[in-house]
């Protein structure tokens, strides 16, 4: 191939416009890489070449071929980044940088030197998302002359990093083309036999079909047509190798039994005309249940749109029908490069749906050794996030584990504070769900609403616990201050003193000096107890005589349990005559490993051996007491469970009925938060020992109305 040759494939009349450049840089590459060849034996200049024809393909930039023709003068030829500038400008040179191999660090280790190029590859990406098509069309060509490698396991390690890394990364951004290609080029490398047991299969099956396949896309046409819905193509493919066997490894099923390896594509005009397809289709055939996927109203995160379905076509044979515009078809076959528009001579560069690659890429910039990197960018590529989206489309980066409450206080810390429910995918969840790639997540608000406390226990983020901390904060302040207000007012009415807040505040700030806080800090520490009222009174009324030193004011109930059940239990290995509690924080059951706590002047405290509760005794070893439960103890002892249920009518009824169904005593029941369309409670109930208490989760977990349910663990 000549320069000519290629200027002739492009699509684009700006790149003929421009065929200057493309010459210089044809014959700079050439010269560079002459006497060069590949492991094949073929010149190496046959592979720039094949990557600008594939760049060229995507009728990307006049810029963006030119650096696929440049992309290897750099590593290989001792070429520098200024000369490619002084040459073919800066932006040609940024972008040739970003993609080169090379490294400038000194690595120990082939992989260590692997990692630290992917490192720099996505670093790069961050300004610049070219760099990231470059790069992907680079490995493109790399997995069509695999064969040329004589090393088996040079070439088992670069397939394997191929399907873990730069294949999703393709699909991340659209390019479904070279992502289906490098698949199966991997595949067939990394597991050759099953690849061809596969294809063997599939070329069975096509022979066995060659003859209904157009008999059902007629059917198909003709249908539509007598709808009155203009058709621009209906086509038929075969799913490819690696995805059968993707979807036998999910389905845990032997390809025998697959039936839905055959997917036909419908090309309409219009956005209308794809849902009337669908209804036409759907009016006709058998949907299969569950099998219907709308990309249009809800696109994927990669801008890919078209509707999907599974149904028992024509001949009872069970199809996957995808139906999308012709727009839509370029966007899948192109992905983001079809959004891309490239302003010659000009940076202003229009990217549009980038966000993520910038959220992506602010994670790798951390201090991290190059091979930590690039184990994280294993299988779904920075497993320590996910990438969720707003309705409207907006990307919105997390940790692994974050859930719905983070996601609002990434969003707005006012949202994060009247958030009172959270819709999934379209479907009502708790807002301790778990968010996944790809959720679209909208938050429920009320003006109404505030941060439940309790949510500190499940967020992941740094800025959503500081905001529920600062809500607690600020509300607790509040709390103690009016505690602390009641209090002052009981001791002024003790001493026969007109209480007037606003006099008590004016005489605090004017001694603020001999307490050292302000009068609200004054008000709170009489409110929690750590200042002694007696001495605000004496500072405001030395002159009296007071006789309130010997009253004192409960601040706090002090409700006393029956203890019998408690004391009555039968543990061995207890201090004769202490006083035994079962700890509230895990409720320990016979059955159960336990340990006992001694606390001076309060007995032993009984907790399970896993209880959380006993990180602050790992210091103080004395205390812990080796116990273990009697065989003659009590009947019947407190397990305390933790329920999630929906909110519908006799909901609450019927998980009662199933506990007490199944032996179970309720002793108390506590409604802990209350959501759109959840309820979760704390339920007490009397059971025998651990298997009891088991048997009673295992059976509510059948429960239509339970969406979760465990043992407590405070």
């Amino acid at each position: 191939m000549e320069a000519e040759d290629l200027i002739k494939n492009l699509r684009n009349s700006d790149y003929k416009k421009n065929h200057e450049k493309i010459n210089t840089a044809w014959e700079f590459a050439k010269h560079a890489h002459k006497g060069q060849f590949r492991g094949s034996g073929e010149s190496y200049f046959t592979h720039p070449i094949s990557v600008a024809q594939i760049l060229a393909n995507l009728n990307l930039d006049l810029n963006t071929i030119v650096t696929g023709l440049l992309h290897d003068v750099v590593e290989d030829c001792g070429i520098t980044v200024t000369k490619i500038s002084s040459i073919f400008g800066n932006e040609v040179a940024l972008l040739v940088d970003g993609v080169t191999k090379l490294s400038k660090l000194e690595l120990q280790s082939d992989r260590s030197k692997q990692a630290e190029n992917f490192r720099k590859l996505f670093l790069a990406t961050s300004n610049d998302i070219r760099v990231l098509l470059v790069k992907l069309a680079d490995r493109t060509h790399n997995m069509r002359t695999i064969g040329g490698i004589k090393d088996i396991e040079k070439r088992q390690r670069i397939a394997q990093e191929t399907l873990e890394i730069f294949a999703p990364l393709s699909e991340r951004v659209g390019l479904i083309g070279l992502k289906n290609e490098m698949e199966d080029l991997a595949f067939a490398v990394v597991q050759p036999q099953m690849r061809s047991s596969i294809m063997n299969r599939l070329s069975f099956l096509q022979d066995e079909s060659k003859d209904i396949l157009p008999l059902i896309i007629e059917e198909i046409r003709e249908t539509l047509m007598q709808a009155g819905i203009k058709i621009l193509e209906i086509s038929g493919r075969v799913k490819t190798a690696f995805s059968i066997w993707q979807k036998m490894q999910r389905r845990n099923v032997p390809m025998d039994q697959l039936s839905d390896i055959m997917a036909y594509r419908i090309l309409v005009e219009k956005v209308e005309d794809c849902y009337s397809s669908l209804g036409v289709i759907h009016s006709k055939y058998p949907n299969v249940m569950g099998r219907f996927k709308d990309y249009i109203s809800t696109k994927k995160r990669n801008g890919y749109q078209s509707l999907h379905t599974d149904v028992i076509g024509p001949f009872k044979q069970k199809i996957e029908i995808q139906i999308k515009t012709l727009d839509m078809h370029k966007i899948a076959e192109t992905g983001i490069a079809s959004h891309w528009v490239y302003k010659q001579n000009s940076k202003d560069i229009e990217k549009i749906n980038s966000r993520w690659v910038q959220d992506l890429v602010s994670i790798l910039d951390q201090d991290q050794g190059p091979e930590d990197f690039l184990e994280n960018t294993k299988l779904e590529m920075y497993a320590d996030k996910v990438f969720c989206f707003t309705p409207n489309g907006d990307l919105i980066a997390l940790p692994r584990g974050a859930t719905p409450i983070d996601f609002a206080y990434a969003l707005h810390s006012d949202i994060g504070y009247t958030c009172v429910g959270v819709k999934i995918n379209g479907k009502p969840r708790q807002l301790k769900t778990q968010l996944t790639n790809g959720d679209q997540v909208e938050i429920l608000r009320s003006k109404n609403s505030t941060p439940n406390p309790e949510w500190e226990n499940f967020v992941k983020t740094g800025r959503a616990r500081a905001g529920i901390k600062k809500f607690i904060r600020q509300k607790s302040q509040e709390e103690f201050i009016n505690v602390g207000i009641a209090i002052l007012q009981k001791y002024f009415r003790q001493i026969e003193k007109k209480f007037n807040l606003h006099n008590v505040l004016k005489k605090l700030n004017n001694f603020k000096a001999d307490f050292h806080m302000k009068p609200n800090e004054i008000l709170i520490d009489i409110g929690n107890g750590s200042l002694d009222p007696i001495k605000v009174i004496n500072f405001l009324y030395p002159k009296i005589n007071n006789t309130t030193n010997q009253k004192h004011i409960v601040l706090k109930k002090n409700f006393q349990r029956d203890n019998k059940t408690e004391n009555a239990l039968k543990i061995n290995g207890l201090i004769p005559g202490m006083a035994v509690h079962i700890a509230k924080c895990c409720t320990p059951l016979p059955g159960e490993n336990i340990v006992g706590i001694v606390t001076t002047g309060k007995g032993i405290t009984v907790h399970t051996i896993d209880c959380n509760s006993l990180e602050k005794f790992y210091d103080i070893p004395e205390r812990w007491l080796d116990i273990h439960w009697d065989k003659d103890g009590l009947v019947y002892h407190i397990g305390r469970i933790n329920i999630v249920m929906t909110n519908e009518p006799g909901s609450l009824a019927s998980v009662t009925t199933q506990i007490y169904k199944y032996g179970g005593n309720i002793t108390n029941l506590q409604l802990i938060n209350r959501e759109i369309d959840f309820f979760r409670f704390i339920v007490d109930v009397e059971v025998k020992d651990l298997s009891h208490i088991t048997n009673i989760i295992m059976e509510l977990r059948s429960n239509d109305f339970v969406e979760t349910v465990d043992r407590y663990r405070g």
